[in-house]
């Protein structure tokens, strides 16, 4: 136990200094017009998912991973036949720390004595709990706003789901942290990586 905490403890002190070494309009981008904008990229399609088995997917960089997870029930920003479909930054907002997604009824490996009581997200650095039904709202623990949403596109007559933008705030050590207008978003989380041109499932 004192090992796993200490490379817990590790893993958020190293990710604290991202945003430390964050320089505005220094990071790679690649853009074909020159103008900062969105990728629209297909994430998978409705038929290849799990209730509440979560698949992990880069974007809009190489490094900013989102999880993305069919839930079994209608969720606010919900998408697919169900309304149950969503996806968020796996990026902590208190100190950068990548989290875990629990079903109901599951507790992390880390907290035995925590029980999800609705699909969430817990992060094992610090025990932020975010509520996936209610837009990544912290439930509990130090994180100090949710993460950010992955905004999908469903197309009923394919299935299939895309990914269009990522909504405020921005995603932790992009900039100042808790930026919510819009075009700062967009300027901030397009830097610091290169912009993914195709979708990997992981």
């Amino acid at each position: 136990m004192l090992g796993v905490g200490f490379l817990a403890t590790m893993a958020a002190a190293v990710s604290s200094f991202r945003i430390l070494t964050f320089v505005p309009g220094t990071g790679s981008t690649t853009t074909t017009s020159g103008a900062l904008a969105w990728p629209k990229l297909k994430v998978t399609n409705v038929k290849s998912l799990e209730v509440l088995k979560p698949v992990t997917f880069n974007y809009p960089l190489d490094n900013t991973p989102n999880l993305l997870v069919k839930l079994g029930a209608k969720a606010e920003n919900g998408v697919g036949p169900d309304g149950d479909i969503v996806a968020f930054s796996d990026i902590c907002q208190h100190l950068g720390c990548f989290y875990a997604f629990q079903p109901s009824g599951s507790s992390p490996p880390c907290n035995a004595a925590y029980t999800a009581s609705s699909p969430v997200a817990y992060c094992c650095c610090h025990g932020s709990v975010y509520d996936f039904l209610h837009n990544a709202n912290v439930v509990s623990g130090p994180a100090p706003r949710p993460v950010p949403r992955a905004m999908l596109d469903y197309d009923d007559t394919s299935g299939d789901i895309y990914v269009v933008g990522m909504a405020p705030p921005n995603i932790y050590g992009h900039g100042p942290p808790g930026v919510t207008d819009p075009a700062q978003v967009l300027e901030y989380d397009l830097q610091g990586g290169q912009i993914v041109t195709e979708i990997t499932l992981s």
